[in-house]
């Protein structure tokens, strides 16, 4: 069993676990996403509170939930102890010198950014999963519990919506080295697509951040 130890605690096995399990939450971000534009619907949140319904009392979908939890807690430990291990590393003149100049300040930030995020997802699920899993929530006409409502009331809240946008912005920059980064980790790269790969992650972190920005956004000044 050494060798999982040895995977765990090698910069590069922590590199390609980081690899995996980012994408995987990548998808996440793609279902959540497609899930919450339910928001922008006009029938004062009939569909979204089926999703969220569906989303909460599936047996199936609450299995992948710890899965989900596993994805991120493998890469949020990774990630720190990798930004610990280059932090250390700094020391030497080969690390260094000129760092500036050969890498971006977000693919040097990444712990930072993550922190960010990590900060609001704790946040964020308080507000909503704490909420729709603990407590009392009324339901809508058709039975469902209210989950539109509490996302209305989140989105009065100008520090929330604030913290909200904030942390798509981290999440961009995050994405705009890690989706790259993983596909390069794990060897997948080729001058014929690789060209491919970068343009895809940037449409990718842009497209889907600025969409989950727009929602906060959207309710703040338009449904308050």
């Amino acid at each position: 069993m050494s060798w999982i130890s040895n995977t765990f605690s090698s910069s590069i096995g922590r590199k390609i676990i980081m690899s995996v399990t980012g994408l995987f939450l990548c998808s996440f971000l793609v279902v959540h996403l497609v899930g919450n534009l339910q928001l922008f619907k006009d029938d004062n949140g009939v569909a979204f509170n089926a999703y969220s319904e569906f989303m909460g009392h599936n047996p199936v979908i609450r299995t992948i939930e710890w899965v989900l939890v596993l994805g991120f807690g493998f890469h949020i430990y990774q990630g720190l102890a990798l930004a610990a291990k280059n932090r250390a590393a700094r020391g030497s003149s080969y690390v260094s010198d000129h760092i500036e100049q050969n890498s971006k300040w977000y693919s040097r930030s990444m712990a930072l950014l993550g922190s960010i995020v990590l900060f609001f997802l704790v946040v964020h699920l308080y507000n909503f999963l704490g909420s729709l899993r603990f407590t009392d929530v009324p339901r809508d006409a058709n039975g469902n519990e209210d989950a539109y409502g509490l996302v209305v009331k989140a989105f009065r809240n100008p520090l929330y919506v604030l913290l909200y946008v904030v942390a798509q912005v981290a999440l961009c920059y995050h994405l705009l080295h890690g989706f790259q980064s993983a596909f390069q980790t794990l060897g997948l790269n080729h001058r014929k697509y690789t060209p491919a790969i970068k343009v895809l992650g940037f449409g990718f972190s842009i497209i889907v951040c600025a969409l989950f920005a727009a929602m906060p956004v959207y309710f703040y000044f338009f449904k308050s």
